[in-house]
């Protein structure tokens, strides 16, 4: 592909190295004849000494014969302006990175699309859900973002008492809208099936309608659900983001942030969050919240070097999982070194989207769980694929396979034996890893 990177910055610097590796042909443009020197000297590319938002700039680059546009600068409005720029002097497929909300709102609207921007993407917004992955089971912030927040996935043990205990998963009464995907018991982890066996303490995956969730959540635990407490460091927008991924009964969030000002807005902002104007890393404050309790420590402020030192530090003093945001991303592999036990950068998360976004064609996967056992797969029908207009009841998956959302239009459900799946539906499948190709010849044209 041909590719232009506006701006050699984190995002664009990491970017243009991991797309200039993949075998594309990549030309960066920047302001900043020494940014661009110290990348032609080290990757095979071709640099343009600019500002991307001129049209003479954009036209000189190659936009005309372009595959696609990353606008990746510092400032929302100018890759705004030349993602435009770029699809009005013909390139097929533009990317901006935006930091502001307000300009993250714009995804999937008609603005945007007037604009001529094909995908928004902002770094710190996937950080936080890379984060929240990690702290939750990998599955759920994937299904979550599938559904638009209509759907849930939980894992959770099985307590005595409980209705399903004792039991194979065929004699269990769940709501309609709810689906087991995995089984976990000493023998490990593994996709339901009907002869699934629930004992006391055996781990389930649960898919649902946000509105029965509780419902089935009762079917498999007796009583209340144990609180995870986690502790966040930075008053940043990743954090507020984190914030609102972890809103969820099974999560305690305490967030602190040393800016005044900023704790009072971030306190009705997110009325589910404790919000404490102080920094933990002070002993007497560590020690006056009980922070060593946390079950995770998470610090996601603007600083790397704060975040690592805060990191090391509740380690030392007895928090069990410690994560670091780092913006450097050459960071990241180093700190697994020093006891941090997870670090995330925005640019490395932001690039990994991109080269997701563009290899995606009629199927990707979205995330592994249970500990590599399931996946789960999106995919787009299409015309007279072998399953479409058949009941569900019909079909032949691949075995341990299951539909466990259908997306259509605004509406997003979990799907009875009796539906239908058409053209204009994307679904979510879960099932073992490795079967891309047995998907797609069920949903590709016969």
């Amino acid at each position: 592909m041909n590719i232009i990177i506006a701006g050699a910055g984190q995002v664009g610097g990491h970017a243009a190295e991991a797309l200039s590796g993949d075998g594309h042909n990549v030309t960066v443009i920047d302001l900043s004849a020494e940014r661009l020197s110290a990348l032609s000297e080290r990757l095979d590319l071709r640099t343009l000494v600019g500002h991307c938002a001129h049209h003479e700039t954009v036209k000189e680059a190659g936009a005309e014969k372009c595959d696609l546009m990353i606008c990746a600068t510092s400032i929302d409005e100018i890759n705004l302006l030349t993602a435009f720029m770029a699809k009005s002097a013909g390139t097929r497929k533009t990317i901006a990175r935006v930091h502001h909300t307000a300009n993250f709102s714009l995804r999937g609207t008609e603005t945007a699309q007037r604009l001529g921007i094909d995908e928004l993407i902002c770094p710190e917004h996937l950080a936080s859900l890379a984060i929240a992955r990690t702290l939750r089971n990998p599955g759920s912030i994937a299904l979550e973002e599938f559904g638009r927040g209509s759907l849930l996935m939980q894992r959770l043990a099985a307590t005595a008492g409980a209705p399903a205990v004792g039991k194979k998963l065929r004699d269990v009464a769940l709501p309609a809208s709810a689906r087991v995907a995995t089984v976990e018991n000493a023998d490990g982890p593994a996709l339901a099936h009907a002869e699934s066996l629930i004992d006391e303490g055996v781990l389930v995956t649960l898919i649902g309608a946000r509105e029965s969730f509780e419902a089935a959540r009762r079917v498999f635990q007796k009583g209340k659900e144990k609180h995870k407490h986690i502790t966040i460091m930075g008053e940043t927008s990743t954090a507020v983001w984190l914030c609102r991924a972890l809103k969820s009964k099974v999560f305690s969030v305490r967030l602190f942030a040393r800016i005044h000002e900023r704790a009072e807005v971030l306190s009705e902002k997110l009325p589910h969050v404790t919000v404490l104007e102080a920094d933990p890393t002070e002993n007497t404050v560590f020690a006056d919240e009980h922070i060593s309790l946390s079950d995770a420590f998470v610090a996601v402020t603007e600083d790397d070097e704060h975040n690592i030192l805060a990191c090391a530090q509740a380690k030392t003093l007895g928090v069990r999982t410690v994560m670091a945001m780092v913006h450097r991303a050459k960071y990241v592999h180093l700190l697994p070194h020093v006891g941090i036990d997870h670090a995330f950068s925005p640019s490395g998360v932001a690039v990994s989207a991109i080269q997701h976004l563009i290899g995606v064609e009629r199927i990707r996967s979205l995330a592994v769980f249970a500990d590599g056992i399931a996946e789960v797969y999106e995919i787009k029908p299409m015309k007279r694929a072998k399953i479409v207009g058949h009941e569900l009841r019909n079909i032949k998956l691949p075995a341990q396979t299951m539909i466990a959302a259908i997306r259509r239009g605004d509406r997003v459900y979990v799907p009875g034996a009796e539906d239908q799946i058409t053209i204009d539906d994307t679904v979510l499948a879960i099932g073992p890893r490795g079967i891309t190709d047995d998907l797609l010849k069920l949903f590709s044209a016969r």
